[in-house]
């Protein structure tokens, strides 16, 4: 009987999996990650459901297109990674405490 015993045992991690899952997929759209220029110029604000919540830019920063542009960029993908490793946190936490690789973004 051994075997079964097993089988109770994945199940019982299955259902810690999903209801991890569920919680995690409920928390990530309230996470939010702000990122901001070394300058300060762009401060972009992002949600852990991966959306842009908030953008703030200095007046100064409008006189050059080109930094502007490159300045936003480089905000918004710190925020971003900043929310995807949280994510990918969050996924080692519910996997990790049962011994499972959960599949990283």
């Amino acid at each position: 009987m051994a075997g079964f015993g097993d089988l109770m045992k994945l199940m019982s991690h299955a259902k810690e999996i999903q209801a991890g899952a569920a919680k995690l997929k409920e928390e990530l759209p309230k996470m939010e990650f702000t990122s901001a220029t070394a300058n300060g110029g762009v401060r972009v604000t992002v949600g852990g459901d991966f959306t842009v919540r908030n953008v703030n830019i200095d007046p100064e920063m409008l006189c050059d297109k080109e930094f502007l542009e490159s300045a936003l960029t480089e905000a918004l993908n710190s925020a971003f990674a900043s929310a995807r490793t949280a994510m990918q946190e969050q996924m080692k936490s519910i996997g990790g405490s049962l011994g499972i690789d959960m599949p990283m973004f």
